[in-house]
Parts: structure tokens; C-alpha cells; sequence
């Protein structure tokens, strides 16, 4: 499991908007300087199963599989699409007495394009299942009755 740490920031019948701090990782990731989240904190939408109240610290966390799984989704299909219609592009060209690279070029886009709409579809699909996003997994200090910090 990976997990963070944030703090409630706002909740509503079933779901908690949990702020999300940078976390160390980000130190070590070699596109921090280019990344868009490597200077402010996230918002992350997750069910609030376990009841808890704005200004609750909390830990979130995401099964190590589905992180792999969503990341070589995310970053691989499109690609791997770009390159069937680019192949398939050429072949139609050859079929069609065409420019070969004009056709393969259009048909590449054309099929990066259908790749993205799928990926929102799937996205929606998975919006419903639990197993894909992050979980409040347990309550680390609680705003009604805070724990004191053990400084050993």
C-alpha cells in the first residue's frame, strides 16, 4: 500500500475532501521541477467511512497493483494506440494510393483521439468501484479529542 497523510478540509455526506501534503517522494522524483503539483498540496476526493470531521488528520492510501495498473494505462495506451494507427495509416495508404505519411500520420492522431475517450470512459466506468481510488485507511489525530505527540 502507498500511502499519504493530509487533513480534512471539507466533508459532506459521504465523502471527505482530504488536502494532501507534498510528500517526500516528490524530493526524489527526477520531473519535480517540471511537475504542476510539486508546489501547492492536493485535493483528493476519497469515501468517509470512517466518520471523520474537518481538521482531522487522516492517512489515505492506494494498493501498490492499482497505481501500476492505472499508471501503465494512463501513459502506455495512448501510445501504444499512436503507433496501431500510425501502422494502420500506412496500410491503408498502400490500399488507397496515398501519401503514406499524411494517411499514417491522420489515422495515428485519429486513433490517439479515440485513446483519450476511452480512457475517460474507463474512468467513469471505474468511478463506481472502490478498488481504483484512494482510501481513507485510518484516523491519525482527531479534532475533537487530539492526541499529545510522543517526543522521545
Amino acid at each position: 500500500m502507498i500511502s499519504e497523510q493530509g487533513i480534512i478540509e471539507e466533508v459532506s455526506a459521504r465523502k471527505a475532501i482530504v488536502r494532501v501534503m507534498k510528500s517526500s517522494a516528490c524530493n526524489h522524483c527526477s520531473s519535480k521541477d517540471s511537475c504542476s503539483i510539486s508546489d501547492r498540496d492536493m485535493l483528493v476526493e476519497v469515501d468517509n467511512d470512517l466518520k471523520a470531521k474537518v481538521g482531522d488528520h487522516v492517512e489515505i492510501s492506494v494498493p501498490e497493483r492499482t497505481l501500476l495498473k492505472i499508471s501503465a494505462l494512463v501513459y502506455l495506451f495512448p501510445i501504444v494506440a499512436l503507433i496501431i494507427g500510425a501502422f494502420l495509416g500506412d496500410f491503408l495508404a498502400k490500399h488507397l494510393q496515398t501519401d503514406s505519411s499524411r494517411t499514417s500520420i491522420i489515422v495515428g492522431f485519429i486513433f490517439l483521439g479515440i485513446s483519450f475517450f476511452g480512457l475517460k470512459i474507463f474512468e467513469r466506468t471505474k468511478r463506481s468501484g472502490d478498488s481504483y481510488y484512494p482510501r481513507m485507511t485510518r484516523i491519525l489525530t482527531n479534532v475533537a479529542s487530539p492526541q499529545p505527540c510522543d517526543n522521545r
